[in-house]
């Protein structure tokens, strides 16, 4: 058997793997149209999306929505297959990009940093997009779920849920990162438990994709048999040829200890998981890199309080400038130890997936029979 396919209230990929949508030019079409043709769901990311374009600072909600734009359609004309986006409900231009997205047809629209209590209402009649919320816990999958009920009489397509190990910002306090009861094998069964009794009233399945720390066909394995329909990869993804990151910021992937991995606090008021370096150090030890707000990118961001812009630290980091920025990273990056082609990363998965089915499985002893 090889990795099954993924459903999504009839929208239907080939293997059941999303490519996480990793802001600030990170999964761009580039990225997100090799995922697809090998048959997984390839996001590609809205935050920030037009940082390097000339009117950002001047006119940030057009140039992030133009290049929105203009990336799905590069996508689109690069693959057949299943292509979403992934919108933060804490940027600023949230709605902007969603109805960006959903005018261009996108096949499903990821949204968390924030819950999406209002995203159906952007769908017009006819449209395509699949919303599919990302969680942390089954209490907000309760609160979306009625909140799109009584207001717009829907349930979503599917939810993610991410857990603490996920690299970027994270949707939980500093001392639930660490703690047992917090781990995404526990979330992800909360949450199916929740949407059980809701799958009978809708008369449908509501996938449950999970996500933060998967990093191997074995865990692929390990959270289909928990009951998760998919699983969301993010970190795994950098490392590829297609990654839409420059080759400076892979190999930094490739270049990480298990003990770079650090926790820090974002200013935008989460914490978040990234690859320690010089930038991280100074900022901890106190120091404040000057800077002029002229994104307003992310709705909780106080600049006059932040040490640093998260959106020009993220940039520069893309860039492989890390003097001057970090780059994200989930719990795992350290696995990294080469940069591959998306195809090549996939036959690995499929590889390891069926060598953890062989082990769980393997084959029955001869009898002295059929030895005869």
């Amino acid at each position: 058997m090889e990795i099954p396919g993924l459903n999504i209230n009839g929208l239907i990929s080939k293997l059941a793997i999303v490519q996480g949508g990793m802001g600030v030019g990170i999964s761009m079409s580039g990225l997100a149209s090799a995922v697809a043709t090998q048959g997984g769901i390839g996001v590609i990311a809205g935050a920030m999306a037009g940082i390097g374009e000339p009117d950002c600072s001047s006119n940030a909600a057009e140039a992030n929505t133009r290049v929105l734009r203009k990336e799905i359609r590069a996508a689109r004309a690069a693959t057949k297959g299943v292509l979403g986006v992934n919108i933060m409900v804490a940027l600023t231009h949230f709605s902007e990009l969603v109805r960006t997205a959903v005018e261009e047809g996108i096949d499903v629209i990821f949204s968390g940093a924030g819950l999406p209590l209002e995203l159906p209402k952007y769908l017009k009649n006819g449209s395509r997009p699949k919303l599919v919320p990302i969680i942390s816990s089954a209490r907000a999958a309760a609160l979306i779920c009625k909140k799109w009920f009584s207001r717009y009489h829907r349930l979503p397509d599917a939810f993610v849920v991410e857990g603490p190990k996920a690299g970027g910002h994270l949707g939980f306090t500093t001392d639930q990162i660490d703690n047992p009861g917090f781990c995404l094998e526990n979330l992800v069964q909360e949450v199916l438990r929740f949407i059980q009794p809701l799958e009978s009233e809708c008369r449908r399945p509501i996938p449950v994709i999970a996500a933060g720390g998967i990093y191997t066909g074995a865990d692929i394995l390990k959270f289909l048999n928990l009951g998760a329909s998919g699983v969301q990869m993010g970190t795994r993804f950098v490392a590829t040829h297609e990654c839409d990151a420059s080759p400076a910021f892979k190999q930094a992937y490739v270049d990480a200890k298990k003990e770079d991995l650090v926790v820090i606090q974002s200013p935008v008021g989460m914490p978040g998981r990234a690859l320690k370096n010089s930038f991280i150090d100074a900022v901890s030890a106190g120091i404040k890199k000057p800077f002029h707000c002229v994104y307003h990118c992310v709705k909780s961001c106080s600049p006059d309080k932040s040490p640093y812009c998260i959106a020009l630290a993220l940039a520069a980091a893309k860039k492989g400038l890390f003097k001057n920025g970090f780059a994200f990273a989930g719990a795992n990056a350290y696995l990294v130890d080469k940069i591959v082609s998306v195809k090549e990363l996939i036959d690995t998965l499929k590889s390891e997936y069926l060598e953890a089915l062989r082990f769980e499985n393997p084959p029955a002893e001869p009898t002295y029979a059929a030895l005869r």
